[in-house]
């Protein structure tokens, strides 16, 4: 085998660890977007949000939302994501809160 050929060899090998690296990477967010609205009528939207860890919502809470990812979440009206009082949201789908309960405040990533 020549040198010119070891050395492309070599190099491929490299790059194609490199590449599968980088995509492993992937796995880190919630490809797509959550679209949530506070009580006061403010419409806001989360791009490919990460799936560690609590995610807190506005202050005042959110009534209505839509999980427009490829994961699930659940909705806690909690600041923590802790409590008995969870609504699961799955991907692709949306959901409101139930007259006179409280506002959900955080939401964690189902992976």
């Amino acid at each position: 085998m020549s040198v010119r050929r070891r050395l492309t060899t070599a190099t491929g090998a490299v790059l194609l660890t490199l590449a599968v690296a980088g995509c492993s990477g992937l796995g880190r967010s919630a490809v797509g977007t959550i679209k949530y609205e506070t009580e006061r009528d403010l419409v806001v939207t989360v791009t490919s949000p990460s799936v560690k860890g609590c995610h807190r919502l506005a202050p005042s809470g959110i009534t209505k939302i839509e999980n427009n990812t490829l994961v699930d979440i659940v909705m806690y009206p909690t600041r923590d994501c802790r409590g008995k009082v969870s609504t699961y949201v799955p991907s692709r789908t949306g959901n409101r809160i139930v007259p006179d309960t409280l506002p959900w405040r955080s939401y964690r990533v189902i992976h």
